[in-house]
């Protein structure tokens, strides 16, 4: 018999059980951040999923004996996981976003943007949320982002817009599952293309903005997101300008706009110096998300263009 037979042979518990996909996980060396960040949250995750319960953490369920048909069933998962280094909920096809559950698929992005942060203070002090009536979700993805602030701002409409068909799809089957088809409308839009004359008090996006440089480098687990919510051409940057450029046209006079551009902040910054980017600070981490108001949006605007007019396409 196997050592990792012999193991999981031994295990009794469920806490023992997490210990053992941990270890698993750590020889395997898979890579996280799709949700977590280590290997014992990943092994909690898929087996607190296997076994149908709500994360607890509690010694008694911690403690709670696993059957022979249970850790077979959250082994099968954990195999899943190393061999396909798929990322952990695209095997679920469940992720969790602002305390809110999502139905996720390999056409969207993982749930993860720090912006959670943001909507769960109702984007204060930046916006007064009373005064939040139309709110656009640019980039939407899977909609989450679109649908946690429908929670957060129950009294606004929500447009949640996407190039993507097979994004649309999934944001779809979350709009039935949170219950908002007369709240949020889904958009297939190439950035503001489609939205006309639409304007917004809060405009959230969390576009492609992965460099070439590091679209070379990605771990195996982000080569199964898609590329079209990725790549964002040399500096990363192909999407954020353009959208800089229009956001003018569609944000109200006491707008705000909040776009997560990650790691190309540096580039963002150094390429527009004269313009004052609000960076935000995250208490549980994230990075390069930056808030400007619709005055800035539009003093800017000519430079935003001219940057714009340089990309290629």
């Amino acid at each position: 018999m196997s050592e990792a037979k012999q193991s999981l042979q031994d295990v009794r518990s469920l806490r023992e059980m997490i210990f053992y996909g941990a270890d698993l996980f750590d020889k395997a060396g898979i890579y996280f951040g799709h949700g977590t960040d280590n290997a014992a949250d990943e092994a909690a995750y898929l087996a607190y999923y296997v076994l149908q319960r709500e994360p607890d953490f509690s010694d008694e369920v911690l403690d709670s004996p696993v059957n022979e048909g249970e850790k077979q069933r959250i082994k099968a998962l954990f195999d899943k996981r190393i061999e396909t280094r798929q990322p952990a909920v695209y095997l679920t096809h469940e992720a969790w976003f602002c305390g809110l559950r999502f139905y996720v698929d390999e056409n969207v992005l993982v749930p993860r943007s720090p912006i959670a942060e943001l909507i769960e203070e109702q984007f204060q002090p930046w916006v007064n949320p009373q005064q939040v009536t139309r709110i656009l979700d640019l980039c939407t993805g899977s909609a989450c982002i679109a649908i946690a602030c429908a929670y957060a701002f129950p009294a606004a409409k929500v447009d949640a817009a996407d190039i993507s068909k097979p994004a649309l799809a999934v944001a779809e089957k979350n709009r039935q599952l949170h219950q908002l088809e007369d709240r949020l409308q889904l958009i297939e839009s190439d950035l503001f293309s489609a939205l006309k004359e639409k304007k917004y008090d809060l405009i959230v996006s969390n576009p492609p903005y992965v460099d070439a440089e590091d679209m070379a480098s990605l771990p195996h687990e982000y080569r199964h997101e898609p590329e079209l919510g990725l790549a964002a051409g040399d500096n990363g940057l192909d999407l954020v300008i353009p959208l800089l450029r229009d956001a003018a046209e569609h944000l109200a006079d006491n707008g705000v706009l909040v776009v997560e551009v990650g790691n190309s902040e540096v580039a963002l910054a150094e390429l527009f110096p004269q313009v004052p980017f609000t960076w935000l600070d995250f208490e549980y981490g994230g990075e390069g998300v930056f808030m400007l108001d619709a005055r800035d949006v539009r003093k800017f605007h000519d430079d935003f263009a001219a940057e714009a007019a340089k990309i290629k396409h």
